[in-house]
């Protein structure tokens, strides 16, 4: 048995948790790069925690997800203003974005030097500026992941910038942040955060240090998914999705993904299909494909036995099997709302160029089973 776990250096998780942020950004430096949304007035309660920690910021909005060129951009502004620090406040996308810009602020060249897949993959030399990442949505963990998901325009395709030196110097999980968000965004960014707990837990790469957070995010996310999708205001319910989304984060930085993931990753970049509702689209159908191949080819798999496993935590049912946790999951989306992946443009005659780009993404590799072009196409046609 081996295996390795590493995570932000510090973890505040709690009401209240953003105030932190002024007393660490100080000890890190006295010019913040503040990454937000496309709406920076929504992070105006950190803005005012750290002019009362003396310290001085600009705020670069990322207007939809990360692209290549927009990341250059924010590191073009955090050069030219002298930043020590960079602060990504709001979902997924802006904490990939402060986590890119703070590590390509201080090592030469451009993105596609660093770049996986589409890039030339080398290592970062350099040590990033300090980061702090604050989630204001509870469902990617990008706040203890050690990579960046950027959006290459020219490629079409969502790709990671990966290093174990990217890593948040600190993460503020303050769930009070999170009551605002909208039903949709709830249950998406929830839908993506069950999906990083079950993902890790089947994968051939789950550690006896990463199956308890898998096995508790998703005890949390069955119970308090949808309580917070029709209920916004349930605090409980929120905190407990929030616990989620960090043990997500904690898990696939140190166990892996699999085909959701795989899949969502380039339908990120070839259409207008927000990645929770990717994952939450596919995640049912993932598992009923992983589950049918896993019988026919690799009966005696740890796998399977997990799978179900993952039925008994998600139904609350002793006697569940591994079809039950597919069926539950394919319940639970009908009862979010969530919309088929035709609702994006996304049409039969494009599975092609889909299956072979998610064969080749990193997230494919996490999978319990190789799957094959035809397995891979009967998914996208069920969730079509």
């Amino acid at each position: 048995m081996a295996f390795e776990f590493a995570t932000a250096g510090q973890i505040v998780f709690g009401a209240g948790a953003m105030r932190e942020a002024g007393p660490l950004a100080a000890r890190m430096g006295k010019h913040v790069l503040v990454v937000t949304t496309d709406t920076p007035e929504r992070a105006a309660g950190l803005f005012g925690i750290l002019q009362a920690a003396g310290l001085t910021y600009d705020v670069f909005p990322i207007l939809e997800e990360p692209t290549v060129e927009r990341i250059q951009e924010g590191v073009a502004l955090a050069r030219a203003a002298g930043c020590d620090v960079v602060i990504g406040i709001g979902g997924g996308s802006v904490m990939d974005a402060g986590k890119a810009i703070a590590a390509l602020v201080t090592n030469p060249g451009s993105p596609l030097d660093y770049l996986e897949v589409i890039g030339a993959g080398k290592p970062l030399s350099n040590p990033p500026l300090p980061c702090i990442a604050i989630p204001t949505t509870a469902g990617t963990g990008a706040e203890v992941t050690r990579n960046a998901v950027l959006a290459s325009t020219e490629h079409r395709v969502k790709v990671s910038l990966r290093s174990p030196l990217m890593l948040p110097r600190a993460a503020l999980i303050d769930p009070e942040l999170t009551h605002t968000v909208p039903p949709g965004v709830t249950a998406s960014t929830g839908m993506d955060a069950l999906t990083q707990c079950l993902e890790p837990f089947v994968s051939h790469a789950a550690s006896p240090l990463t199956d308890p957070l898998c096995a508790d995010g998703m005890k949390r996310a069955a119970r308090s998914l949808r309580r917070a999708y029709e209920n916004g205001s349930d605090a409980d319910a929120r905190a407990d999705m929030a616990l989620v989304s960090l043990f997500g984060g904690l898990a696939l930085a140190n166990a892996r993904l699999g085909a959701v993931h795989g899949f969502a990753g380039p339908l990120g970049g070839m259409y207008p299909i927000p990645h929770g509702v990717a994952c939450a689209a596919l995640l049912p159908h993932v598992m009923e494909a992983n589950i049918r191949a896993l019988k026919t080819r690799q009966p005696d798999s740890p796998s399977l036995r997990r799978y179900d496993e993952v039925a008994r935590i998600l139904t609350g049912r002793a006697d569940a099997a591994a079809e039950d946790g597919a069926a539950w999951a394919r319940d639970l989306g009908a009862a979010l709302a969530i919309p088929p992946l035709s609702a994006f443009g996304i049409q039969a005659d494009h599975f092609p160029e889909i299956v072979d780009k998610s064969a080749r993404a990193s997230s494919m590799k996490g999978n319990p089973i190789t799957l094959t072009p035809d397995e891979l196409t009967a998914i996208l046609t069920a969730a079509l």
